[in-house]
């Protein structure tokens, strides 16, 4: 691990956040149980469960997301405007036309055999704007790209040709000219980091400051630029004697990915039930953010004899995560229902009868279902699209407040999301990026006996 970079006492309380009779206080809370064949780890914001990952020994096929590799193009696509690449997964992965990389001396300008018909899909600087992913890539050449987007299902994974590599502070763009501050960060902020990122910007490279970076010395920075283009020049040794398909970078364990993104000082704490694991994370926190490494613990320390997950009552969140009906604390409830093509979710005012008059009750209902349902879509990590059927509602501003009250509650969640307005039936359509398989379909398998679809056919009767 790194050297923490020298801060002075002053910037170092500030970042230690609020602490209560010695105690760390912080809205989140991060658990993180080691079991024999899958690491699970918990974010919970308060006691409730909002975020759920599982990370097993097996997954160098399915979780690879960030990974980097020297692939072999296997075939072009002309039709889908996309190349299957062999990166050594037992699925080719696919690269589409506008996450290409390219040289312009490499561009075939006589492998056009479709009559000079545009491609419709993806965008392109200079010579490449109308140039066929035919021109760009051929069979058998090797390339260097990193996976954006796990397998999921029948799908391979996804990739791009522009590598990026995050740090604690910025993410370092080899061989481009990006360069950005995050939006999140205020104006002042914005300015004092531009100025030092003017410094320590690598030639040649391109660079993002993170949200993380608020209040980070210019040594910090600095060191952390340091660390990730050493990273990439080990990349390109390897990249350049090692013979394709090959992983040129794996990214860290789970564990420690989710620490790189999440935690900071509005933590409480990580609590983790491995010594090995406690080691590895407290060690990259000290090395990151010394400031906040007390607050790792090894719940072995602890006098509990429940196990770290039934300690804080996980367990039987993950169970209720798991049921397609959740209940509302009025009575109502919400039924999700997964398909091929989208995820469906009813809202129901059950047991809730109200106590006005019923445009009243439904809007209630509608209301905490909002809440939930941002909850749900968080905690069981749902992608694609997604209908949900809100109870019909009389009053237009009605139906606006609890289209605002969905979207201020889904502004909570780091996927992006896009919602659209409620329509007359009371359907809300909305997306969120597929980032991962799901808790449900990452915690079971397909049945044997119904092949997943819920039923049994009836074979005397055919």
């Amino acid at each position: 691990m790194d050297e923490p970079a020298e801060v002075d006492a002053e910037t170092l309380e500030r970042r230690r956040g609020r602490e209560r009779k010695g105690r760390p206080v912080g809205r989140y809370l991060m658990v993180v149980h080691a079991g024999q064949t899958a690491t699970q780890i918990a974010v919970l914001e308060g006691r409730a469960l909002i975020e759920h990952y599982v990370s097993r020994q097996v997954d160098d096929a399915t979780q690879i997301d960030g990974n980097i590799y020297l692939g072999r193009v296997q075939n072009v696509l002309p039709g889908m405007e996309a190349a299957f690449v062999d990166i050594g997964t037992p699925k080719n992965a696919v690269l589409y036309r506008g996450d290409v990389r390219y040289d312009r001396d490499d561009l075939d300008a006589s492998a056009d055999g479709n009559g000079g018909a545009k491609p419709t899909r993806g965008r392109l600087p200079g010579a490449a704007r109308d140039a066929r992913i035919e021109q760009l890539l051929k069979p058998r050449q090797t390339i260097l790209c990193q996976v954006t987007k796990n397998p999921i299902g029948a799908k391979g994974a996804r990739l791009a040709q522009e590598v990026s590599l995050p740090g604690r502070f910025v993410v370092l763009i080899p061989n481009s000219d990006t360069y950005g501050i995050s939006k999140r960060l205020p104006d002042e902020e914005r300015k004092r980091l531009r100025r030092i990122l003017d410094e320590v910007r690598p030639a040649g490279h391109g660079l993002i400051v993170r949200t993380a970076a608020e209040g980070a010395t210019a040594d910090e920075l600095q060191r952390d630029v340091a660390r990730l283009l050493s990273q990439w020049r080990r990349i390109e040794e390897r990249a350049a004697t090692a013979k394709a398909p090959a992983l040129l970078y794996r990214e860290p364990s789970m564990a420690v990915r989710v620490i790189r993104e999440e935690f900071n000082k509005d933590y409480r704490g990580v609590i983790i039930d491995d010594r090995e694991l406690y080691e590895e994370v407290r060690d990259y926190v000290a090395s990151i953010s010394p400031e906040l490494a007390d607050r790792v613990e090894y719940a072995g320390d602890s006098d509990d004899p429940l196990s770290v997950f039934e300690r804080h009552h996980i367990h039987e969140q993950i169970h209720k995560a798991l049921d397609r009906k959740v209940w509302l604390p009025s009575g109502g409830s919400i039924i999700i229902e997964r398909t091929e093509a989208l995820t469906v979710i009813d809202v129901n005012t059950g047991r809730n009868v109200g106590t006005s008059n019923l445009e009243e009750t439904v809007f209630r209902n509608n209301l905490e279902a909002a809440e939930e349902v941002a909850r749900q879509l968080r905690l069981r990590d749902i992608g694609g699209i997604i209908v949900i059927d809100f109870i019909d509602m009389e009053i237009v501003s009605n139906r606006a407040q609890v289209v605002k009250t969905f979207r201020d509650a889904l502004a909570r969640d780091k996927t992006r999301t896009q919602v659209f307005e409620i329509s007359d039936l009371g359907l809300v359509e909305m997306t969120r990026k597929r980032v991962s398989e799901g808790l449900v379909e990452s915690m079971s398998e397909t049945c044997p006996s119904c092949a997943g679809r819920g039923f049994l056919i009836d074979d005397t009767l055919l």
